[in-house]
């Protein structure tokens, strides 16, 4: 092997391995201090790629459980109204059966009328309840629907369709209790409600069996929505675990390239130290 002074290989060599091994170190020491191996997207660049697609993806996730749980608030207010209004429409019953006892006296009916009064108003409160200024029911003929995305493709084909009740209606259907609460005698499905004594048992027992309906209709609405949320619950996870296997950094694995690493950068540090010393033996050579 020649000796010259010009070029010091063995100094070049040495400085380019270092200079390797302080990249893959440093590579090392991100991993660890973010926990994330993809630091830099050079370190694997389709990974990269992949792990902000299913990112994007669990993310979609998130935001529609968020808005699985509204919905299920929504129906889970709509479900509250619907039994204070069997309670209301239950106590009017009772009211109505009293009115019909033959031993009151025309006071006394007419307290039963008092409260009879107050309960159609109540009733006209919950017909206009709102959630988040979104009426809970509808007061047209036919029901409401609000649409709810139920996958993160969203895709409106997907949707599940919760209802705003037709409960405060006052044409069709007479069951409806919009008719109970407004006192109109305009309504052609009733006499005007506005005694006890204009109320009939199987106008009740329509009241009833309309708010059995409704309730029946909500409580599907909310078992879909349940099992919707744990869809978009178990896709998230699975995404999630997906895109761990691709992006997070292997703590045992990377704490033993950092031994690795350091030790090379280290022995590099010194074999360049006497590469670069090399050149003494030329200057000995020509001092004699």
């Amino acid at each position: 092997m020649s000796i010259v002074i010009g070029t010091n290989k063995s100094s070049l060599q040495a400085a380019n391995y270092l200079s390797a091994n302080q990249t893959q170190l440093s590579n090392t020491l991100g991993a660890l201090s973010s926990g994330s191996r993809l630091t830099n997207p050079s370190t694997d660049s389709g990974g990269l790629a992949v792990s902000l697609q299913l990112t994007a993806t669990a993310n979609r996730d998130s935001a529609l459980i968020n808005t699985i749980a509204n919905a299920q608030s929504f129906l889970q207010t709509q479900n509250g109204a619907l039994q204070v209004a069997t309670s209301i429409v239950d106590r009017i019953s009772q009211l109505v059966t009293m009115s019909k006892d033959p031993t009151l006296t025309s006071s006394n009916t007419a307290n039963y009328n008092t409260e009879f009064s107050q309960l159609q108003s109540e009733l006209t409160t919950i017909i206009g309840a709102q959630y988040n200024g979104i009426s809970l029911f509808s007061a047209a003929s036919t029901s409401g629907t609000l649409s709810v995305l139920s996958t993160n493709d969203l895709s409106s084909n997907n949707a599940i369709s919760i209802n705003q009740l037709n409960l405060g209606s006052t044409t069709g259907n007479v069951g409806n209790i919009g008719v109970l609460a407004n006192v109109s005698t305009s309504n052609s499905n009733t006499t005007g409600y506005t005694t006890l004594t204009s109320i009939g048992a199987s106008d009740i027992n329509n009241f009833v069996n309309t708010i059995a309906t409704f309730s029946a209709t909500n409580g599907a609405q909310q078992s879909r929505l349940n099992f919707a949320s744990q869809l978009a619950t178990n896709d998230r996870t699975s995404l999630q675990s997906a895109n761990s296997s691709i992006s997070d950094t292997d703590i045992a694995q990377a704490t033993t390239a950092l031994a690795k690493w350091n030790v090379l950068v280290q022995a590099g540090t010194s074999m360049l130290t006497q590469a670069n010393n090399s050149a003494q033996t030329v200057l000995k050579l020509i001092t004699g």
